[in-house]
């Protein structure tokens, strides 16, 4: 059995990423007229960018569509195996297809390069080897070509995997600075991850209406107010004039500091304790920003007020959780 220590493992894992690291660098000196001409065959493409490769560099591959197609370039993959039994009729004539291979001679590939010529579809390969035959046969070539490979053995694609996976998103990336993709264009294609909410979700979608907002007018005894309390269960209750207009918020917190001045709840009316200064937000502002003026305020609930300064909603923190903003 053969023991390695723990200074070893660590020479070994730094020598791996010092090897990686002078790949990528290297990667500098192809962002050359090539590199624009493949951001140009996809920046006017009218159809999608269909993005191929086998193995590890269709893993990679994989990725490389998934970050166009969230970065306003539309694009999939496509299996090349699965491409010569029937998935070619994903490619139109409108397309631009990016193929990758280490090494420009993968079978799989090549075999789509006739049809991919029939369709006078462009082709942009991204190879190590510039005089291979799927480099020589592309509209245009990028060289993702390493040195070495991290792997001591010379053989499992380490570098030449990780250059392939930093040329594509060198491409996304400038694709979407040339588009003008915004932080909100982002949102929209990922509207059930945790950043679209943050980004799209507003205070209208998520907070509590009608009948649900806890309000009583400003005439109203404590005794009546904890039970609209304990009736809407946010923790909190607005306090209205006779115009419907706010005028207060009463919370827990000033439930539990009144408690301890031996006030009878049953006689108070509660526009004499209640907080005359409070926080009010809109319906159109961003959950996420509501979520911060109450962490930076350290308070729990929200009144949602409109040009009236008339109690439309109410929201706390637990309504923030569900939402996933939080």
């Amino acid at each position: 059995m053969i023991t390695i220590f723990e200074p070893e493992l660590r020479k070994l894992a730094l020598a791996v990423i010092q090897v990686e690291a002078q790949a990528v660098q290297a990667l500098a000196g192809q962002v050359n007229d090539n590199f624009v001409a493949a951001c140009k065959l996809m920046f006017y493409c009218k159809g999608r960018v269909i993005v191929t490769g086998m193995g590890k560099s269709g893993h990679i591959a994989g990725k490389i569509a998934a970050t166009l197609a969230s970065t306003g370039t539309p694009a999939f993959f496509v299996h090349p195996g699965e491409a010569s039994h029937g998935d070619l009729g994903m490619i139109t004539r409108q397309d631009v297809v990016l193929a990758l291979s280490n090494s420009g001679e993968t079978a799989e590939v090549l075999t789509l390069l006739p049809i991919i010529k029939r369709m006078n579809v462009p082709l942009i390969a991204m190879t190590g080897y510039p005089q291979s035959t799927l480099a020589q046969f592309a509209t245009v070539h990028i060289n993702v070509g390493v040195e070495q490979e991290a792997c001591p053995l010379g053989l499992a694609p380490t570098s030449s995997s990780t250059a392939a996976l930093v040329m594509g998103d060198a491409l996304a990336v400038s694709l979407l600075q040339a588009k003008g993709f915004t932080r909100d264009d982002f949102a929209l294609s990922h509207p059930g991850g945790s950043l679209g909410k943050r980004l799209l979700l507003r205070v209208s979608d998520i907070m509590h209406t009608g009948a649900d907002v806890p309000k009583v007018p400003e005439t109203a005894l404590i005794s009546a107010v904890l039970l609209e309390m304990t009736e809407k269960k946010l923790g909190m209750t607005v306090i209205v004039d006779a115009a419907g207009k706010v005028v207060g918020i009463f919370t827990d917190g000033d439930l539990r500091r009144l408690l301890s001045k031996n006030i009878d709840i049953h006689q108070c009316v509660i526009s004499s304790v209640m907080n005359r200064s409070f926080t009010s937000i809109t319906s159109k502002l961003l959950a996420a920003e509501a979520m911060q003026i109450m962490e930076s305020g350290k308070i729990n609930a929200l009144v949602v007020i409109n040009e009236r300064r008339q109690a439309i909603g109410a929201l706390n923190m637990h309504d923030l959780i569900r939402a996933g903003i939080v």
